[in-house]
């Protein structure tokens, strides 16, 4: 593949035309491949299919004697926590285990700082001139989505290869007492791979704030998801704010939804001691008790460490070829046409691309109409909106290793054809050919 930005105006026109006639080609297979979501795969959830038949009909005693078919339990079985305290970073003590989903965990606690502050607050949040978070870019979308049905103002950071640009962030929090919190995938982030250097960790743990009650949201949904045999590590957010004096700074979510069954896994939140009595006593209104059956099953199926990272490997031989696949894709067929370039992760469940500015929303407007359904343009912004119009994320897990073949193919076309036309409509008056003109609706 030539790079298409060395062309000269009538060999990009000829390679343009070439790309129409593909994509005509492409566009005649009628292709149904949806890639919008880093679903699970049927093949993945199959592996914890024991679970249906756990706890038993005669098992449901927690180790302390607690019924699990009944009402308490607010914490969570101990040996449940005992299990996930890792995932998190903290002793059992210190763990809250709830329903399925780690998402709306974080939803529920910037709810009850809206309505109650957090348990260094001086007021609530909602009685705050203004509340903002940082948000490193590309980022999660239903991070941003949560602050935004709460009117918090979000703030975007670049995202660097080592994390979040450190420059930019501490020389906002140090002067604006608005901003409350940020956003953070510390490990293979959604979408770009990034993965927190211990610098970057040891720099938002220690660094002054002008809002006392300023909190990081640390989304820890990837800690287990390697796709190398490298599998990284980080520093401990949890025990590194306490060293630098700011014990509370750290909120640490994960789940179990990625690693046993999307849908029944079971949300945990790490915090210190403080935090934890925080949110404990705001789920005394909230519920009368989590799914314990649930966590017993947990318990049961995963048993310890060693059954959570045998379980994972598994996931990894499953989601590792897929991963090679795409990357192998786009490199033949993007490698050297200076129009793209994108993610190498270790780990998690993204990959981000990287399109010539101006041309996301037309590759994925292409794609869709030629049946590859993406994840939204500008959906890892916050607002939906890319200010450069570059980022793609892409989400192999759920697919076949066949269709990701055909859907990372099409998808290089359409980043070609796109790449094309911008070029096209950068040449002189004269040496420029019409874009393709197919009305995509």
């Amino acid at each position: 593949m030539p790079d298409l930005t060395k062309l000269a105006p009538e060999q990009l026109a000829r390679h343009h035309t070439q790309c129409c006639d593909r994509y005509e080609h492409l566009r005649s297979q009628h292709l149904q491949i949806n890639m919008a979501r880093g679903l699970p795969s049927p093949d993945q959830l199959a592996l914890s299919d024991r679970m249906l038949s756990l706890p038993g009909h005669a098992d449901y005693m927690a180790e302390d004697g607690v019924d699990c078919r009944n009402y308490t339990g607010l914490q969570g079985l101990i040996e449940a926590r005992r299990l996930f305290a890792g995932v998190v970073g903290v002793s059992p003590e210190q763990v809250v285990l709830a329903g399925n989903s780690s998402l709306a965990f974080m939803y529920d606690c910037i709810g009850y700082a809206w309505r109650h502050g957090m348990c260094s607050s001086e007021m609530p949040w909602s009685k705050e001139r203004s509340v903002s978070f940082l948000c490193p870019v590309p980022g999660y979308d239903r991070h941003f989505r949560i602050a935004e049905e709460y009117g918090i103002n979000l703030v975007p950071v670049p995202m660097l290869e080592d994390g979040p640009d450190m420059t930019i962030v501490c020389d906002i929090v140090v002067s604006d007492r608005s901003v409350k919190g940020m956003w953070c995938v510390p490990k293979y982030s959604n979408p770009t791979g990034t993965t927190y250097s211990s610098e970057t960790i040891a720099a938002l743990a220690s660094m002054p704030t002008a809002a006392k009650d300023f909190r990081l949201f640390w989304d820890n949904a990837y800690a287990q998801h390697h796709l190398t045999d490298e599998e990284i590590e980080i520093s401990n957010i949890v025990q590194l704010c306490e060293q630098h004096g700011y014990p509370d700074r750290a909120l640490v979510f994960a789940s179990t939804s990625k690693m046993t069954m999307a849908g029944s896994g079971v949300a945990i939140f790490g915090s210190s001691p403080s935090n934890v009595a925080w949110v404990l006593e705001r789920l005394k209104v909230h519920t009368v008790g989590p799914d314990k059956l649930n966590q017993l099953r947990h318990v049961r199926f995963l048993k310890d460490d060693a059954g959570i990272r045998r379980l994972m490997h598994q996931h990894r031989a499953i989601m590792a070829p897929k991963f090679a696949e795409v990357l192998s894709v786009f490199e033949r067929d993007l490698g050297q046409s200076g129009v793209a370039q994108w993610s190498k992760p270790k780990g998690g469940y993204f990959i981000s691309l990287d399109v010539l500015p101006g041309c996301a929303r037309r590759v994925i407007e292409l794609a869709r109409e030629a049946g590859i359904a993406l994840t939204a343009a500008g959906a890892p912004f916050p607002g939906g909106y890319d200010p450069n119009d570059t980022n793609i994320r892409i989400a192999p897990s759920y697919l076949t290793l066949a269709q990701i073949t055909v859907a990372a193919h099409a998808i290089t076309l359409c980043v070609l054809l796109s790449g094309s036309e911008a070029l096209l409509d950068r040449c002189p008056p004269g040496n420029s050919e019409k874009r393709l003109t197919t009305e995509i609706t």
